[in-house]
């Protein structure tokens, strides 16, 4: 349980930053959790793709904000060809 709690506030905390770095501002307690989750699971991805890899919490959250912002670029630019 207490492991499931911390996910969930470094998804917030993730998504907070990449909408701050993105857009100016947050989405909101749940759509910072849910950007933060996608982007952790996108940066995980992408660092591993790379052969990169983390090892402790601060490693954790510069992935998760390097791939929430990844992700926040991608829908954006979805969102620009519609």
């Amino acid at each position: 349980m207490i492991s499931f709690l911390w996910f969930i506030l470094i998804g917030g905390l993730v998504g907070w930053l990449a909408g701050k770095l993105i857009k100016g501002s947050g989405f909101g307690l749940l759509g910072n959790i849910l950007v933060g989750v996608a982007g952790a699971i996108v940066g995980k991805l992408v660092f591993g793709l790379l052969g990169l890899g983390t090892s402790n919490v601060i490693g954790e959250i510069v992935t998760g904000v390097a791939g929430a912002i990844i992700l926040l670029w991608l829908i954006a630019r979805i969102r620009s060809r519609s």
